[in-house]
């Protein structure tokens, strides 16, 4: 069977015959949700089905459920859990709590993402806010700090995967210090190389045996001045493979972003070229992934091998007791509660 490199999302709460048929004749290799396409957990199970149903396999189904601000299941249907610096608070407070915590809140994403279908989540965010950065991050971190932040993102990471949900870190190598938002334009970062292997890239060397990352579209200058990470062969290479020397899965961050310039179908084979296994497009327009679709590549060598080590992390799933994770975490997470 041949697998297309691409995750694709549909374009509302339903899938459409017209989306079934393409996703048939496409086969990405996953999908993903977005607010459009949630509103009741029943839905939601019905839309996973339906979108493996039109791959007839067990496709990835991905979402971004980091907490707070960023998160695609909320009220009332699903909990809502905080953004991630909060734990950075806990974690300067009671650094084994926190870490607890974390372990706790992931923990409970996964059960709640695998209740509806949902089997990876973008998270955790590896970026290191700077002061006077574009706010796109800031209190998505977990820390400024780069230990700090490690220590929390494994616990993230654990949560994740003891509830059988493959973690994305993102994004690499490093959106934290760029002073424009990529949804809304190209981030440059001016930084020299010393500099980022001091700091940025810290948190993802310490993860470069993750499954999976995502890019961030950031221009690094001193290694391409002209092209994003996303499409630059030369610095996809030299910073993601070799000074990172991140050896899974990446997927690109979403092609529809306005950091990136260029026709869809363009971008999707620059994107291939430079480095990525899998590209990301997230409009669930069907002319929009008809013409990305148009510069896929079928899956295939290191890409493909790494895209099945990802794909077993669902198959691990250890036992849990929602109700008492609970209860321990709200007992946790009431130190971050003011002392009246």
């Amino acid at each position: 069977m041949t697998i297309s490199s691409a995750i694709f999302a549909c374009r509302g709460p339903e899938l459409l015959p017209a989306e079934a048929m393409f996703f048939r004749d496409c086969n990405p290799w996953g999908f993903i949700l977005f607010g459009r396409n949630i509103e009741t957990p029943n839905q939601v199970r019905r839309l996973c089905a339906d979108l493996r149903n039109a791959v007839g396999r067990d496709a990835l189904v991905f979402v971004d459920q980091e907490g707070g601000r960023v998160q695609r299941l909320g009220p009332p249907h699903w909990r809502k859990a905080p953004w991630a610096f909060s734990f950075g608070d806990l974690y300067r407070i009671d650094k084994q709590s926190a870490l607890r915590a974390i372990w706790l809140n992931f923990r409970m994403i996964a059960e709640e993402l695998r209740d509806v279908g949902i089997t990876a989540n973008c998270a955790p965010v590896l970026d290191l806010p700077v002061f006077g950065a574009d706010p796109i991050i800031s209190d998505r971190a977990f820390s400024r700090d780069p230990e700090e932040m490690i220590e929390m993102a494994h616990a993230c990471m654990d949560g994740l995967t003891a509830g059988g949900v493959v973690p994305v870190i993102k994004h690499i190598p490093g959106h934290g210090r760029a002073t424009v938002d990529s949804h809304k334009a190209l981030p440059v970062i001016t930084e020299t190389l010393a500099e980022l292997e001091a700091t940025d890239f810290v948190p993802f060397k310490a993860f470069a045996g993750a499954p999976v990352a995502m890019t961030g579209h950031v221009v690094v200058k001193c290694v391409d001045a002209e092209r994003p990470i996303t499409t630059s062969k030369l610095a996809f290479e030299q910073i993601i493979r070799e000074n990172i020397g991140f050896n899974g899965l990446v997927m690109s961050d979403d092609l529809d972003m306005k950091a990136l310039t260029g026709g869809q179908t363009k971008l999707a084979e620059q994107t291939l070229a430079a480095g990525c296994d899998i590209v990301l497009q997230c409009s669930g327009h069907l002319t929009d992934m008809v013409n990305v679709a148009k510069g896929l590549k079928p899956l295939h060598g290191e890409s493909l091998r790494r895209a099945q080590q990802a794909e077993l992390l669902p198959e691990f799933l250890e036992p849990f007791n929602h109700a008492s994770a609970f209860e321990e975490y709200t007992t946790l997470m009431r130190q971050l509660e003011p002392i009246s």
